[in-house]
């Protein structure tokens, strides 16, 4: 079995952007009841600087600690910093948290997704999100979510499922919401009779059985992309998340998410929650 760390990394610089993050983030560690370790990752020293200058470095270090922890302090209410644990890491924030991630003891890391202000840009989110070993979501600072109703399931007739419904059952049963599994069908025929439908019903029976309340929704594309239609279809209905399984194309770059799923990703506000091939799928408090 699986060990369960039952704890979130979340990459939070002490700043007016990263307030903003640690507020949906706080929302996330209440309603799932788990705890947070949030990062904070700074510039590695020079080898000229670690030679001779040590001393200065490790104090810098120790200062942004300082200022790390007196920013959740500010932040947040006390009855929850007992929930927190503070880091400063040094180094390129991509490999610090793919490297974090490959040491276990995270069920999933948060970051930012907007360009400006953050911490990773849209090409290393991606990047991240293809090489990590436990799921990524990101949020919006400036679109913030209080409650989760609605779950939206993209599938891709040509990804796998598994890992995606365990932690669609998790999510759906922590916050009794209703999920809709959203396909994009190309080809004119009828819809009952396309792989697209036929495979959205799968899952659909699946999570049923699971005890989770699904519907399932076929959009016909009529010269569209496919990730266009998902995102209009997901700016309309506004859902407070959305669950992604990485692109089939990603396990042959291997550096990649796959050009839909990095639409969805950047292209809606709502949280985004990742799952990719390297993961074991079972989330924390999730029984098969």
């Amino acid at each position: 079995m699986r060990y369960r760390s039952n704890n979130i990394l979340a990459l939070i610089p002490p700043t007016k952007e990263g307030k903003l993050l640690l507020n949906q983030s706080l929302f996330f560690q209440q309603s799932l009841g788990m705890r947070i370790f949030v990062y904070h990752i700074i510039d590695k020293p020079s080898l000229f600087e670690q030679l001779f200058h040590a001393k200065r470095a490790n104090h810098y270090k120790s200062n942004e600690l300082v200022k790390l922890r007196r920013f959740i302090e500010e932040s947040i209410p006390e009855k929850s910093l007992n929930q927190f644990t503070y880091r400063i890491k040094t180094g390129d924030p991509l490999s610090v948290l793919q490297r974090q991630s490959k040491k276990g003891g995270y069920e999933f890391i948060i970051i930012d997704k907007c360009e400006q202000g953050s911490t990773l840009d849209p090409d290393d989110t991606d990047k991240l999100i293809s090489r990590t070993f436990c799921p990524v979501m990101t949020v919006n600072r400036n679109y913030q979510i209080n409650n989760v109703k609605r779950i939206v399931i993209p599938v891709d007739i040509l990804q796998t499922t598994k890992k995606k419904l365990l932690w669609a059952t998790f999510f759906a049963k922590k916050f009794d919401a209703q999920v809709t599994i959203v396909s994009a069908l190309t080809m004119n025929i009828d819809i009952k009779k396309s792989l697209a439908w036929r495979n959205a019903e799968k899952l659909k029976h699946m999570l049923s059985q699971r005890g989770v309340k699904c519907d399932v929704e076929i959009l016909k594309a009529k010269g569209q992309e496919k990730h266009n239609l998902v995102l209009d279809y997901i700016a309309r209905e506004k859902p407070e998340l959305v669950i992604i399984r990485t692109h089939q194309e990603s396990r042959l770059a291997g550096t990649h998410i796959g050009k839909f799923v990095s639409e969805i990703v950047h292209g809606c506000q709502m949280p985004v929650f990742t799952v990719n091939r390297f993961l074991n799928p079972t989330p924390v408090d999730f029984e098969v």
